[in-house]
């Protein structure tokens, strides 16, 4: 198969969708890849180290779209790449279409065949290629959120670990997967308290069993989320529904209860953000404040450490992609379950439910 790696173009996206160790592997079994220049730069890959594992160097995005039978990246198109997708064309790459109706319709003219990384799932529920992701942006959402409470950004001026004397920084973790545990973990390394809320009475229990003392669960509920945020200085939002819109968990109306410069980090504004006023941001521009709550929403947070990002990306990914090369798209996702769940759109056909239910397009899958 010829397999195409182009560089990310979204804001402040450094990751790449493949290091050169994947690429040998892919070329060792026979396969053509097609790397665009530089794409792997700013994850601390060079062109040299590509072609040395046998890639061949394309010096446009053009280029690597126009020759690829399928393309291996880390984000959704954006708009600039709409019409560089091809009919028939495999898109392997995180999409999120749930919260982009622009996207998911561009896709769907393309004709080409979207298979959403975060849409893969093995028969436990896991979600083998959203969770290296999920790990550094729960880890990531402490470091952000921590450095945002900071009073030069208009946080409230508060040292998130606390001083022997003074109180450490109270943190609330809005769901117990794998957003929240990587975030519970960070936080209380710090020395945080930390309040961890989930539906799932499951992962209360996991939470319980695997944390320190200073680290609490409580079932997720409006009261008690409600009564959480008035105390709390920083909220991370890691709450997730595979493949569909994240729920809103905080209002716009409940911000008044939170203290001045207190943080929300919502790690789900990928699926829409599970705070009312999340909007996505970038790297470039991270933060926005409403009602004296700084909100910090960048949507690819694992972009800021690309190298660490791309390397836990590629040990996932790089078996699925093998599949997919050897046996194409339809064997591949008959004979993998785990794949098929992948499946978003089909030339011109949204096939994954969950995104026609975001739409109210569930008559187009009947």
């Amino acid at each position: 198969m010829i397999i195409g790696v182009p560089k990310e173009i979204k804001n402040n996206e450094s990751r790449v969708g493949m290091t050169p160790a994947g690429v040998l592997e892919l070329t060792k079994s026979g396969n053509t890849v097609y790397v665009q220049t530089t794409a792997g730069e700013g994850s601390g890959f060079l062109d040299d180290d590509y072609e040395l594992a046998g890639a061949e160097i394309l010096g446009s995005i053009e280029a690597v779209y126009s020759a690829a039978e399928m393309i291996v990246k880390v984000k959704e198109p954006i708009e600039e790449e709409y019409s560089l997708v091809k009919k028939d064309q495999v898109v392997f790459t995180y999409f999120h279409f749930a919260s982009n109706q622009k996207l998911t319709e561009a896709m769907m003219q393309s004709g080409s065949v979207c298979i959403a990384y975060e849409t893969v799932e093995d028969a436990s529920g896991t979600l083998p290629l959203l969770t290296p992701m999920s790990e550094v942006a729960g880890r990531m959402a402490i470091q952000q959120g921590a450095k945002y409470l900071e009073k030069p950004v208009k946080g409230k001026g508060l040292l998130l670990g606390g001083v022997p004397g003074v109180r450490p920084g109270k943190v609330l973790v809005l769901g117990a997967g794998v957003v929240g545990i990587q975030a519970a973990k960070m936080a209380a390394g710090l020395g945080s308290q930390v309040t961890i809320m989930d539906i799932n009475m499951n992962r209360l229990r996991y939470v319980n069993d695997v944390m320190p003392s200073h680290v609490v669960t409580e079932f997720s509920n409006e009261f008690n989320i409600r009564k959480h945020i008035k105390t709390h200085d920083l909220i991370i939002g890691g709450v997730l529904i595979a493949g569909a819109k994240a729920p809103k968990l905080i209002t716009r109306d409940m911000l008044k209860d939170m203290q001045k410069g207190s943080v929300i980090v919502d790690v789900a504004v990928d699926q829409g953000g599970c705070i009312e006023t999340t909007r996505p941001t970038t790297h470039e521009d991270p933060v926005y404040i409403i009602d004296d709550v700084v909100h910090y929403c960048v949507a690819n947070m694992p972009g800021a450490v690309p190298h660490t990002s791309t390397l836990a990306l590629t040990n996932v990914t790089l078996p699925y992609v093998l599949k997919l090369a050897k046996l194409g798209w339809e064997k591949a996702c008959a004979e993998d379950a785990d794949l098929e769940k992948g499946l978003n759109i089909i030339n011109g056909k949204v096939v994954y439910q969950p995104i026609a239910e975001a739409f109210g397009w569930e008559e187009m899958m009947a």
